[in-house]
């Protein structure tokens, strides 16, 4: 038995795919999907469960808020033997057409975070696997899930400070469609390790058009968004066993 340092699980008991989500209370609610589900293990803010999906054995863990404690998360998932990882997670929208619940398949992201410039050099593109996005675009139209695709950046930035005050502007003008805080880092670790990934993320509010980017008037607790949780872990589900 080989017991990850961090994320307290048994690496043998470790399926070779995993869904990934930030929340540890997400993880109960992917749960609900899964068939036979039992946990593997909760240390700190990693809450891991093993279940069936569709006939397919596959894990859902929990990674916590960030690059930093996110990237433990990766490296110890890819270490453990993990072939595919698919996170559903949230974001805020960058495009004026990108609000609250809308559902956004990320192809690629802006490595913004301070965790991947440690692993390799900005050069080194932070993309999704191909075959997954396409399975994420294909189970969204057999859904009639209406999703944006296209680049996230993923930022350590969440409450703008009143010294440099917020740079979401910049990536709009880019055309970044959403903004979030682990994507990057999750592309980065699981190409350097060679293993599948992807990305769909449920927008809970559009920043630069409710407040200026300001988080003042933050508020995730709507109808539509969790309308788009839904969508999205069940688009992630179909896509981790495709």
């Amino acid at each position: 038995m080989a017991i990850s340092p961090i994320l307290g699980i048994d690496s043998d008991a470790l399926p070779d795919k995993v869904l990934v989500v930030g929340d540890p209370g997400r993880v109960e609610k992917v749960g609900e999907y899964l068939t036979g589900s039992e946990w593997l293990g909760r240390n700190r803010e990693y809450h891991s469960l093993i279940g069936q999906y569709g006939g397919t054995t596959i894990a859902v863990v929990s990674h916590g808020v960030g690059s930093a404690g996110a990237g433990v998360c990766f490296e110890e998932l890819c270490r453990a033997g993990a072939k595919r990882i698919v996170r559903v997670g949230s974001a805020g929208g960058l495009q004026p057409s990108v609000t609250a619940g809308s559902v956004v398949i990320a192809r690629a992201a802006v490595r913004e975070d301070g965790l991947s410039p440690k692993l390799v050099p900005l050069s080194y593109p932070a993309v999704a696997t191909e075959a997954l996005v396409a399975a994420l675009r294909e189970a969204a139209a057999s859904a009639s899930v209406k999703v944006h695709e296209g680049i996230v950046l993923t930022s350590d930035l969440f409450y703008p400070g009143e010294a440099l005050g917020s740079d979401l502007p910049l990536w709009q003008r880019a055309g970044v469609t959403a903004v979030e805080m682990e994507v990057a880092t999750l592309f980065v670790v699981c190409g350097l390790h060679g293993v599948e990934t992807a990305a769909v993320v449920a927008v809970d509010g559009n920043p630069l058009e409710q407040d200026g980017g300001s988080m003042d008037t933050y508020d995730p607790n709507h109808s539509d968004v969790k309308q788009a949780i839904q969508s999205s872990i069940e688009l992630g589900l179909i896509a981790v066993t495709y």
